[in-house]
């Protein structure tokens, strides 16, 4: 990881945070036009696995949900937003940053008992997991204990930093930490696919699977780009189903308004609901939808 990402987060705390997004807007405007080509849509993603034989019940594509809680905010909104999605239908899981916040016990507990998975996001929300070899391991021994703790088996890296190695010595039976394209990301490769994929080592470190999200995270479309409506994630959900692919979502709870009184840096909840709606009116029955643990299960099952 650049040096320059660990010296952003040293002093991000002392740059206000309407500095920070305008900030950010302006690179992210800079740099569209040059993906026009690769985002939302990278072509080339849609390539099947060798040996690719469908999805379970002969869906038409897999869908699955997930949420990075960032702060305490979102974490005080994780179950107005399960009781949406539960309404609808739907289950997700939820990462949460072990010590930017308190993590409630209740909450975690209420997710798990009403069908949804809780995962781990970090310690905390900034670039220092990745700032070498040996603070990776020191913070990895309390993430194992975390994990452990929780009950959970599903990690992804906060900011979505990743070294794909480094993370075999966490125990998780899934990670999620990539994304088939997003160029507007501190770590911007992509892996290049809409389906999952099992990461092996040859020197017989074990492996776990790899789930990329592939539709574009929701603080890139309506904080910083200010989208008017959901038409970006409906384009490429039409894309991801016509190829057969992993439909994976990661919606933050902290920029989700509630209210109708929104912040700078929140959008109407009401945008995640279309979606979701969208789903059920255009796809009823066409997709597989799991939680990210059942999805990892399925995949090992697959490819082991």
């Amino acid at each position: 990881m650049k040096n320059y990402y660990h010296i952003y987060y040293l002093i991000k705390r002392f740059i206000p945070r309407q500095m920070q997004l305008s900030l950010r807007r302006k690179l992210l405007f800079r740099k569209i036009g040059k993906y026009v080509n690769e985002w939302p849509i990278n072509y080339r993603a849609s390539s099947l696995p060798e040996g690719w034989t469908g999805w379970p019940d002969g869906k038409q594509f897999a869908f699955v949900l997930t949420h990075d809680v960032d702060t305490q905010r979102g974490h005080d909104r994780c179950i107005q937003l399960a009781e949406i999605e539960e309404k609808l239908g739907f289950r997700s899981s939820f990462n949460f940053v072990v010590d930017d916040y308190t993590v409630s016990s209740e909450v975690r507990r209420e997710l798990v008992s009403r069908g949804f998975e809780v995962g781990v996001h970090g310690l905390t929300h900034n670039a220092s997991l990745y700032r070498s070899r040996s603070e990776f391991q020191k913070q990895a021994e309390r993430i194992n204990q975390i994990l452990k703790e929780w009950n959970a088996i599903g990690f992804r890296s906060p900011c979505m930093y990743r070294n794909l190695e480094w993370l075999s010595i966490l125990d998780i039976a899934y990670d999620a930490s990539t994304f088939d394209t997003d160029p507007f990301e501190p770590q911007p490769d992509g892996v290049e696919t809409i389906f999952p994929f099992l990461v092996q080592f040859a020197n017989g470190q074990k492996g776990y699977i790899e789930l990329p999200y592939t539709l574009p995270q929701d603080f890139t479309l309506f904080v910083l780009m200010q989208e008017p409506d959901i038409g970006i994630w409906v384009k490429k959900l039409d894309w991801i189903a016509g190829h057969g692919g992993m439909a994976l979502m990661n919606v933050h709870p902290d920029y989700l308004n509630f209210s109708g009184h929104k912040n700078l840096e929140e959008y109407p909840v009401s945008y995640y609901q279309d979606f979701l709606e969208h789903m059920l009116q255009k796809y009823q029955n066409k997709y597989w939808h799991v939680l990210p643990k059942e999805m990892a299960y399925f995949w090992k099952t697959k490819t082991c």
